[in-house]
């Protein structure tokens, strides 16, 4: 079982930056790979970036290079770095950790507004 928990969300300025956070426990971290989707309100959940086991990523196409995934093992942690971000970044975004089951934290609320 693997339960994970998201923090760092927040209001923030169009254009300007946060760092999410996701602190896993359970199973063995390192040999798990690690997501982050969002879901705006009225919209299915969707995929933003992975990172797996073996440290390589992919993005969604939206994401145009503004952020970046990572993946700390020693702390059993995940983040995800958000630049230039834009109002239709606005979504409460998730962690994933796929083990063969998908696992899920609560999410934590990103607005993006002047």
């Amino acid at each position: 079982q693997v339960h994970l928990v998201e923090s760092g969300g927040g209001l923030v300025q169009p254009g300007g930056s946060l760092r999410l956070s996701c602190e896993a426990s359970g199973s063995d971290f390192n040999l798990v790979n690690m997501g982050w989707y969002r879901r705006v309100p009225g919209k299915t959940r969707e995929f933003v970036a992975l990172i797996t086991s073996g440290d390589s990523t992919n993005y969604a196409d939206f994401v145009e290079g503004r952020f970046t995934i990572s993946r700390d093992n020693a702390k059993k942690m995940a983040f995800l770095q958000m630049n230039n971000l834009k109002s239709e970044d606005t979504a409460v975004y998730y962690c994933n950790a796929f083990t063969g089951v998908d696992w899920w934290g609560k999410g934590t609320q990103v607005t993006v507004s002047s």
